[in-house]
């Protein structure tokens, strides 16, 4: 890592500090070791901020500064209750509507992606929508039955890649000086949830594995009812081209639009949150970047619409069952439950007390427990989670960071609808069946094949384990047979039994 990257996190530091992006934060609902470094990026603000309050400049830094930045910024977009209305209301600006590229290097990017099926897209329209990554026009697509139907053409930025690099480079710094200079920061460890952001920045980089991920996405919500996924036009799609079928719909953050539509705001609300909630449980993948830019409303049907599946969060059953306990603890007001599943997973040292943390949970849950969402500060809120994760020395699990970034966006859009939403009785359905359905027969049924499935792969890969252990021990004995050879012998032997003792100690303990 050069020190370009060291001066980039510098200037990025000092240019959110210059700009006001600390003046948003409550410094009362920070632990003490935050608040010093707060106060301290305070200092280089623009005496302007501290007198206007204006956040335009804001929201300029943040283009400037490249798409990662954006993408911080589109999630605090989402959360008035936690930087204000005025703040998330400017912030806004960065989900849909940035400044385009230059519409005349479109045809170009197509023809080189494409070669001679970029001449099959007509019409092409200018920008309908610009993001950090990229943007989209709508064109003509005329199928082999003869049918024109209008398509979105979702086109990467130029020179994208490279600022994401930088960008991302500039986070490993970062997070690699958090780690050596603050101890209380080594517990989130800053370093895996950068490479869990640098994987996730890869994979969206190449629109192809988006197209894998939309294709993926439509088949498990097939069934599903109240949630639309765009068709993928496989021919039109390339690494930096993606052809989708076109979709109409009414943006999820026009009130008034909806409203004229005679469209429910509440059962929007409720219907976002429990398709979010029915991906991840159900399906263990679900899409992570679902900000108002990115949802729909079809007018005819009240379906969410979702678009820009570039994002994706994918985690296991294991991962999904914690997730399940947590919310339905939650629910039921079960707080020892939701206790010792974080010692389970191992976000708490098994060295904390179990009942000290179930009491710690119950503090934050009760004044939760059926208020309305327009009543809850969720500032102060995630103020006293930091203090409660600080107090249990808990760790950070990188591979619920999407999941857990992408639960603030959809609360925050659900509240946005519905300001009077009630997260657990909506939540209640999809998580409560769920967590019915793996305590019952069926579920048990289904950890039992998964175990046999796991016992079969070991035995069939026993007799190879079993060749290369002796394969290795052949060859040690090779060396030492010359000047030890009952000695070589002897360990020989001993160490062949050895591993295949463990091959059936592994067996059995999987068998039972």
């Amino acid at each position: 890592m050069g020190l370009g990257a060291y001066f980039r996190l510098a200037r990025a530091g000092f240019v959110l500090a210059r700009e006001g992006a600390f003046s948003i934060i409550d410094p009362v609902t920070l632990p003490p070791s935050f608040r010093f470094g707060v106060g301290l990026a305070r200092i280089f603000e623009r005496p302007s901020v501290r007198k206007t309050g204006s956040v335009e400049r804001l929201t300029r830094a943040l283009n400037r500064l490249g798409p990662t930045y954006v993408k911080f910024g589109q999630t605090l977009a989402t959360r008035p209750d936690i930087v204000g209305p005025e703040i998330a209301r400017e912030l806004s600006g960065l989900q849909d509507s940035m400044e385009p590229f230059d519409p005349k290097q479109v045809p170009g990017i197509l023809e080189a992606a494409l070669g001679e099926k970029a001449a099959e897209l007509r019409e092409l329209s200018a920008p309908i929508a610009a993001a950090s990554i990229a943007q989209v026009h709508q064109a003509r697509l005329q199928g082999e039955d003869g049918i024109t139907r209008r398509v979105a053409v979702k086109v990467l930025r130029p020179g994208v890649a490279e600022r994401f690099h930088a960008d991302i480079e500039s986070y490993y710094a970062g997070a690699h000086m958090a780690e050596r200079w603050v101890r209380s920061m080594r517990r989130l460890r800053p370093v895996e949830v950068v490479k869990t952001l640098d994987h996730s920045a890869q994979i969206e980089l190449d629109l192809r594995l988006e197209a894998a991920s939309i294709s993926e996405f439509a088949e498990n919500t097939a069934e599903d009812k109240g949630f639309v996924v765009p068709k993928v036009y496989w021919d039109f799609t390339a690494q930096n081209v993606l052809t989708t079928g076109w979709v109409e719909g009414i943006s999820i953050r026009d009130f008034a639009a909806l409203e004229a539509a005679g469209l429910n705001r509440k059962e929007l609300a409720r219907n976002l949150l429990q398709s979010f909630l029915r991906h991840a449980i159900r399906d263990g993948f679900f899409h992570a970047d679902m900000h108002p830019g990115n949802l729909f409303a079809d007018a005819a049907t009240g379906d969410i619409i979702a678009v820009d599946f570039g994002i994706m969060g994918r985690i296991s059953k294991r991962e999904r069952r914690f997730l399940a306990d947590i919310l339905y603890g939650f629910i039921t007001r079960n707080y020892r439950l939701i206790a010792q599943r974080h010692f389970d997973i191992g976000y708490v040292p098994r060295t904390q007390s179990v009942d000290d943390f179930t009491l710690a949970l119950r503090s934050i849950g009760e004044p939760l427990f059926g208020r309305k969402a327009s009543d809850i500060s969720m500032a102060r809120v995630l103020g006293q989670l930091f203090t409660v994760t600080e107090l249990f020395d808990m760790q950070t699990r990188p591979e619920l960071i999407l999941l857990q970034k992408n639960m603030v966006l959809v609360e925050g859009v659900a509240r946005a609808l519905d300001p009077e939403l009630d997260i657990w009785t909506i939540a209640e359905p999809v998580v409560g069946d769920w967590v019915r359905r793996e305590a019952g027969p069926l579920g048990r049924v289904e950890d039992l094949r998964d175990g046999l499935g796991i016992l079969t792969d070991t035995v069939q890969r026993l007799p190879a384990i079993v060749r290369q252990a002796e394969a290795a021990l052949n060859e040690w004995q090779a060396e030492k047979d010359q000047r030890e050879p009952w000695l070589s012998r002897g360990l020989l032997l001993f160490g062949f039994w050895l591993v295949v003792l463990t091959c059936i100690i592994v067996i059995w303990r999987l068998a039972t």
